[in-house]
């Protein structure tokens, strides 16, 4: 996406490892060669490079001198069909949001917030009940309650 402010080889890496996310890639898949993506993508072909050194370093993928790159790693061990459900509701929701008038950014500040907002809980469950004391303490200070 040459409109995106995120850079070209950011963007082929997402894709990647989105890719090992959804299951779309496997370990030993190989990966298509960094000719093919330039040509279907019209980027330079160090950018083509770069993605794929950092998938390398991360542990995702290996290049075989002469054989190409392949899938060496995994991301997450959600079950493809709860992975497929879960999108398919995703989509039902983002044609609603659509309907609503909501854009790209709408959308994706949602989002960041719903997770954002389920991490912190998530950290407070796991923390216990005394990391959960000083929420307790602004949220009645802030209602006008005593602290």
């Amino acid at each position: 996406d040459r409109s995106s402010s995120v850079p070209a080889y950011a963007q082929l890496v997402r894709q990647v490892r989105e890719a090992l996310r959804m299951g779309r890639l496997h370990p030993g898949d190989q990966l298509p060669t960094v000719r093919s993506v330039v040509t279907s993508c019209t980027v330079n072909p160090s950018t083509v490079l770069k993605a794929y050194r950092e998938l390398e370093l991360s542990g995702l993928v290996e290049a075989r001198q002469g054989a190409g790159t392949f899938v060496s790693g995994s991301l997450g061990e959600a079950d493809p069909h709860v992975m497929a459900r879960l999108r398919s509701g995703l989509a039902r929701w983002l044609g609603q949001a659509r309907e609503a008038g909501l854009e790209d950014e709408d959308v994706q500040a949602l989002i960041a917030s719903v997770v954002a907002e389920d991490t912190l809980n998530q950290s407070r469950a796991n923390a216990g009940p005394s990391a959960q004391e000083p929420a307790r303490e602004v949220r009645m200070r802030t209602e006008g309650g005593a602290a």
